[in-house]
């Protein structure tokens, strides 16, 4: 039996977003995931890093999936429920979690890391990650890419030609290079991704709170309901996920 716009839009609505697990869209959208396996990587190089910063960890989920950690571990993270989460996964590994604004400076020494990591940071001050490295130190992370998810953005927000280049990837690496970085590798994906309920709509629109800035199901019921409409009579709603694993160091 179809669930009801109404009772769809309650179950997103009250849905618990803290952390950054996207359990709770299982049967609701799909998602197809970059092909060089980040949390893999990441864990080959915590193994053989003997200091670690994992800036704006969310929840600390995806750094928690490492097998093992240096000596010196730390991760940042700026929202309050998701500090909280990250400090209970992460504290018992041996990681530090400091709460953080996610603006400069970065509450740490320069030059106190050897690796430097991240998974969709909202924001990247290339300096701040370049300051905190130490003399050949690397930075590696998974960072999300133009005009990502720009399909739903849109539907809610009209065309958005000027923020389309928005987390280029060329405009990354210059400006990592202008902080003094080597980027040494740089990858892209362009990934699949499938909205099946209105009520995943809701979920990721107060969880991802950039993509629709001041996003409430009030406000926007009128366009919810043209969406489910949508799904309703053509299936799921498609869009496309970008994505660039990004490798830098100081020289």
């Amino acid at each position: 039996m179809t669930e009801s716009f109404e009772t769809l839009i309650e179950a997103g609505r009250t849905a618990d977003v803290t952390g950054w697990d996207f359990a709770w869209l299982d049967g609701r959208a799909t998602e197809e995931r970059p092909p060089w396996g980040y949390a893999r990587l990441l864990s080959d190089r915590l193994a053989g890093a003997s200091a670690s910063l994992d800036i704006q960890t969310g929840g600390g989920e995806v750094l928690a999936e490492a097998a093992s950690f240096p000596p010196v571990a730390a991760a940042t993270e700026s929202w309050p429920p998701n500090v909280d989460r990250a400090t209970r996964l992460l504290h018992p590994r041996g990681v530090v979690v400091v709460a953080d604004p996610d603006e400069p400076p970065l509450p740490f020494a320069s030059e106190a890391f050897d690796l430097v990591t991240s998974r969709h940071p909202a924001t990247i001050w290339w300096s701040e990650i370049a300051r905190v490295l130490t003399h050949g130190g690397t930075y590696f992370a998974q960072h999300v890419g133009p005009a990502s998810a720009f399909e739903l953005i849109e539907f809610f927000l009209g065309p958005q030609p000027d923020a389309r280049r928005g987390r280029h990837p060329d405009d990354e690496v210059s400006a990592a290079e202008a902080a003094g970085l080597q980027v040494v590798d740089v990858r892209t994906a362009r990934l699949r991704i499938e909205i099946h309920d209105v009520a995943a709509v809701v979920y990721l629109l107060r969880k991802v709170i950039w993509w629709v800035p001041g996003f409430t199901v009030d406000d926007n019921l009128d366009r919810l309901r043209d969406l489910h409409d949508l799904i309703q009579e053509g299936g799921p709603f498609v869009a496309h996920s970008t994505r660039h694993l990004i490798e830098a160091r100081r020289p």
